[in-house]
């Protein structure tokens, strides 16, 4: 029975290797396209594929070629990326219902996701990924539970210890990843998918109990600590293949196989419940720099601008070439009359003797005129097609072609024109971060079953939330209404002030609230300044966990309260809840506390 499952976890392991070396072949000329875009964008611009698939360097045609690099891709790509930057949306959620518990979870949940984002620097990790995109045209994110991740509580029995666990997103490369259909576009819709990395085995053996024998593992560098286009080696490693399969009728919860050097290391469901439901679907988001309909990887603004680029630098080396025969002159000498292996050598240095034949002719500097004008007309024109392919816009390239809009309203419009070839790569990026949002609340749904403790900090307050999974009743993830605008900072505090000049932040009785003012100063930069407290605000939210306390028993009032803003949420509570017999009893009591305290 023992060689019976050995025989089977085998055959298994081999499926899977093979599976991954099939799909590795099918993608390989994509695979090449992406190590051409990064040897351009790190500026070995002087190599191509040939036919055979691989990237190969190109020689001169003459020794005397001048091959210098004039990298525009790069100011490209850092201009995109850096317009990218600008996009880190805010994450809310919207309440199930109207009830008051709902909105309390929705609060929570929120609150979970800005946690999440901090401690997970997912600012950073959107970066890492939109560069990836803007250089290979696809990323991907992962979205996991970390059981070793959280604060301590509890050792185990061997001695190690017990922590909560958290959720953790990371930026994965395409190089990592291989789809089972390279025309499906969809990422859920692929019968699986294979993610498949370089691990130690230190690591492997941590992950899984398994030790394997490791080896060398040569790859394409896709780090910055070695040249584009060099191969690096890691020693005592081991390609670790996992391949999702996603639920069918046989397997309703899908299937994670996780294979390394051909031995199985773990076969089961998979792992997350992270889908709409109650489904399970993989753990992985799609961000693309363009689009490209049936495709699964898309394009990338690199592909474009390759050809721009050789233009562009053998424009500028044969123009070089022509300033240095100019400035260097060309020597035409009569055969004989002079001494040519020192006039080689020498050239004709200011003050030489040059000594030639007598009767001879001597050596003349053949006239070459003056750098011809198409040069400096072609040079312009593919600087013009740069900004126009990459879709960076004249405005991010020179300053001059908007000196002659005086208007506010036309600059306006010449700015939202010059982002509009931008706003797909917008649209990705809030995408994949609603995705992430709603799969970051779907793990503490599933695996958060104890109670733990949740430190928020918010306007200068720290809040504490007391939670479990189960209380997370939304996954409805929105984004807050100054993350949709792409606007630069200045423009965005141009707006806030026409906002508050035009009265909008303003209440009934035409007074500023605290609060509002508050997210106001932070909206500007001026945190630091957003310290006061709203005793409005504070009353409500002490009115809100004093309706969800009388649903079971009592609540005190107290001689402090703004009694007034307390039976509003009271009552409000009474006609959104639809309470029980009882809890309305206890309400409206309470209620006549509040008054009697008017009165008095």
């Amino acid at each position: 029975m023992i060689n019976n499952e050995t025989s089977a976890d085998e055959k298994l392991a081999e499926e899977v290797t093979e599976d991954f070396l099939q799909r590795q072949e099918e993608r390989r000329f994509i695979e090449r396209g992406w190590q051409l875009n990064m040897n351009f964008v790190g500026g070995n611009q002087y190599c191509g594929i040939n036919s055979a698939g691989e990237i190969y360097e190109e020689d001169k045609k003459y020794y005397w070629q001048s091959r210098r690099v004039f990298n525009h891709i790069a100011a490209t790509v850092d201009t995109r990326c850096s317009k990218l930057g600008r996009i880190r949306p805010s994450l809310a959620v919207r309440a199930a219902s109207a009830e008051e518990s709902d909105k309390h979870s929705a609060s929570l949940a929120s609150a979970i996701l800005s946690a999440v984002f901090e401690d997970g620097d997912l600012d950073g990790v959107i970066s890492e990924a939109s560069v990836w995109s803007e250089t290979c045209g696809t990323a991907f994110y992962k979205v996991v539970w970390d059981a070793d991740a959280g604060s301590a509580v509890g050792v185990a029995a061997d001695g190690k210890g017990i922590k909560q666990g958290g959720v953790k997103v990371f930026a994965v490369s395409p190089f990592e990843i291989y789809p089972y259909s390279l025309t499906e576009q969809s990422l859920y819709a692929q019968p699986s998918i294979i993610h498949a990395k370089a691990m130690s085995v230190q690591d492997i053996y941590s992950a899984y109990g398994v030790k394997l024998a490791g080896r060398d593992i040569e790859e394409f560098s896709h780090s910055g600590g070695d040249m584009p286009g060099i191969k690096s080696v890691r020693h005592g490693y081991e390609l670790v293949i996992e391949r999702y399969e996603r639920p069918t009728a046989d397997r309703p919860d899908g299937r994670l196989t996780v294979v390394a050097g051909g031995v199985l290391l773990f076969d089961g469901s998979l792992p997350y419940i992270n889908g709409e439901n109650g489904e399970r679907i993989y753990p992985f988001i799609k961000q693309c720099a363009l689009p490209l309909a049936g495709n699964f990887f898309g394009p990338s603004v690199v592909d474009r601008l390759i050809p721009l680029q050789r233009a562009y630098n053998a424009v500028k080396n044969r123009k070089h070439e022509f300033l240095n025969r100019i400035s260097m002159g060309t020597v035409a000498v009569e055969d004989g009359s002079v001494d040519v292996d020192e006039l080689i050598e020498d050239g004709l240095t200011p003050g030489k003797i040059i000594v030639y034949r007598q009767g001879g002719k001597p050596p003349e500097m053949l006239t070459l005129g003056s750098v011809p004008a198409e040069f400096s007309e072609e040079e312009q024109s593919l600087l013009t097609e740069f900004s126009k392919v990459s879709g960076t816009g004249e405005l991010s390239e020179n300053a001059d072609s908007f000196s002659g809009i005086t208007s506010a309203t036309g600059l306006q419009l010449v700015l939202e024109q010059d982002e509009i070839r931008m706003d797909y790569a917008y649209s990705q990026i809030k995408s994949a971060v609603k995705n992430i949002g709603r799969q970051i609340l779907r793990l503490y749904r599933q695996f958060a079953t104890d109670l733990r403790l949740l430190k928020f900090a918010q306007n200068d307050t720290l809040s504490l939330y007391y939670f479990k999974g189960s209380d997370i009743s939304s996954d409805d993830v929105v984004l807050e209404a100054d993350a949709e605008v792409n606007l630069s900072p200045a423009q965005k505090r141009t707006v806030i002030y026409e906002m508050f000049d035009r009265g909008l932040f303003s209440d009934e009785n035409g007074k500023t609230p605290v609060s509002v003012k508050n997210k106001v100063l932070e909206l500007l930069g001026y945190e630091g300044f957003a310290g006061a407290r709203d005793l409005a605000e504070l009353n409500r939210a002490r009115a809100g966990e004093e309706n969800l306390k009388m649903k079971s028993g009592s609540a005190d009032v107290k001689d402090y309260d703004d009694h007034e803003t307390h039976i509003a949420e009271h009552i409000a509570f009474l006609l959104t809840e639809n309470p029980s017999a009882e809890t309305e009893k206890r309400i409206c009591a309470h209620i006549d506390m509040h008054k009697s305290k008017i009165e008095n």
